[in-house]
């Protein structure tokens, strides 16, 4: 398989975290979430099927009353709360403005693990990009206890791909993709292109937690990747900073890396 076969990829997950689409501060960076917006829109105009998966409802929330970032999961809940809805106000502004239609999809644990759920769920994304709509999945932060105290964005997306029969998942994040060692602190380390197995030695060395808004780090983004390559599905991790970075994957760029679906599938 090589990087060309991604121009092949029809539907289409992107993950955006948090730490893409906000400052520093926390408050959302409008520039960065309308830039998405217009990528994601132009590919979906070329015939794409396209599914977002975003983290940034409690960070929305920690910019929009101005405190700092919570430790208690009530507040975390409470702030997620407030959060959510300007994260969706955005969206729907933005996409509008290519003539998108967007929906709203709050996802839980359980809708991935009993089967009746996982079923409607999967139903339900399948009906909306038949009506050409571009769902926008986060977890449901406000009720699910487990995600905002173990969990991420990078296993929810993995499992939506998996749900939907994705061909492909970019997970965009704030460097450029999976190194043998964290480039943040050792100058040497060396960008990795193609990824064919997971070693434990790899997941060792990924154990490096992201930003302070961030739920997860490279550790979760590799185990996405093991559920993807285990169900056929290539993904992606690529830098959300590069200029069209999601239609550069999309058309077969050699960019981030490509990890690869296992061979005996």
């Amino acid at each position: 398989m090589k990087r060309e076969d991604l121009r092949k990829c029809k539907r289409i997950v992107v993950k955006v975290g948090t730490s893409s689409i906000t400052y520093p501060t926390g408050k959302i960076n409008l520039g960065k979430m309308e830039l998405l917006a217009r990528e994601m829109s132009d590919l979906h105009s070329a015939g794409r099927e396209l599914v977002l998966t975003t983290s940034g409802a409690v960070g929305a929330g920690v910019g929009r009353l101005n405190c700092p970032f919570p430790s208690s999961l009530p507040e975390k809940q409470a702030l997620a709360a407030v959060g959510q809805g300007i994260l969706m106000h955005m969206y729907e502004k933005f996409f509008s403005e290519y003539s998108k239609s967007v929906a709203q999809v709050l996802l839980t644990r359980d809708c991935f693990s009993d089967p009746e759920r996982y079923l409607n769920s999967r139903n339900t994304l399948f009906s909306l990009l038949n009506f050409g709509v571009i769902p926008i999945i986060n977890e449901n932060d406000t009720v699910a206890v487990d995600e905002l105290r173990f969990g991420d964005n990078d296993t929810l997306s993995a499992m939506v791909a998996c749900n939907i029969d994705a061909d492909l998942l970019i997970i965009l994040s704030d460097i450029e993709g999976f190194y043998d060692s964290d480039p943040r602190k050792n100058q040497s380390a060396r960008l990795i292109p193609e990824v064919n197995e997971i070693t434990a030695e790899m997941t060792e060395n990924a154990r490096t937690k992201g930003s302070s808004f961030a739920s997860g780090g490279m550790v979760t983004k590799l185990s996405a990747a093991s559920m993807t390559m285990a169900n056929g599905i290539l993904m992606v991790i690529a830098a959300s900073d590069e200029p069209n970075v999601i239609r550069r994957v999309a058309e077969g760029e050699n960019i981030g890396t490509l990890f690869l679906p296992r061979r005996d599938i």
